[in-house]
């Protein structure tokens, strides 16, 4: 079964990210989308530790230990760029000045609803960090994940089981195996990555995924 690796996940994000866009993009794999975003396209990104016009990696060895985004890995500043105070970003994010945030998970359910900051499990160490702010403020919520954990179990679910970070904030899961829209109507494919079939998904996920596609749901 083909799988796209994280690279081509966050391609696949980056191109479904319109022009204007004021986007939030979360610690961990999401970080991956500022270095495919279209250059055609002018996408205001900003870090919760209060940056705004954030460009992609930098090069090897031109990095610069006192511009980082909130995961503390280095970035660039476009043009125009700015900095600010870290309440004040917070602000920005719980104002619903974000068009769009793209987040991790650990699992997601059909209905939209958010477990990304904790397993539960003994030993675990929380992080919330700024995703409740972003799940909840941002006008779209997208999620990044593999479809599946290391066990083989999907993180695409009926009910989470995990603590949860936000109720029905996500409209949209990216994978390694297909897009698929969330929301009150239940979850549908939108896209299956080449070799993957509905069925596929149907059995790894035990959901009754819908098709055709619906992006409204």
């Amino acid at each position: 079964m083909n799988r796209l690796n994280r690279d081509q996940m966050a391609a696949r994000v980056a191109r479904d990210i319109p022009e204007g866009a004021y986007v939030n993009l979360g610690i961990g794999l999401p970080t991956k989308v500022a270095d495919y975003l279209p250059a055609d396209r002018e996408i205001i990104l900003q870090s919760e530790n209060g940056l705004l016009g954030m460009g992609p990696s930098p090069a090897k060895g031109s990095e610069d230990p006192e511009l980082i985004n909130a995961g503390k890995q280095p970035v660039t500043l476009l043009t125009g760029g700015c900095f600010f105070h870290h309440a004040d970003s917070f602000a920005m994010m719980r104002g619903g000045h974000l068009d769009i945030c793209v987040l991790g998970a650990f699992q997601v359910s059909v209905r939209g609803d958010l477990a990304n900051w904790h397993t539960g499990e003994p030993g675990a160490i929380p992080a919330v960090g700024g995703a409740m702010d972003l799940a909840i403020g941002a006008k779209q919520t997208f999620v990044m994940m593999e479809l599946l954990t290391r066990r083989g179990q999907s993180k695409l679910v009926e009910t989470c089981t995990y603590p949860l970070t936000g109720l029905g904030c996500v409209s949209r899961v990216y994978t390694d195996l297909g897009v698929f829209a969330v929301g009150s109507k239940g979850a549908s494919v939108l896209e299956l990555t080449d070799g993957v079939s509905l069925e596929d998904v149907r059995q790894l996920t035990g959901l009754k995924l819908t098709a055709p596609f619906d992006v409204a749901a």
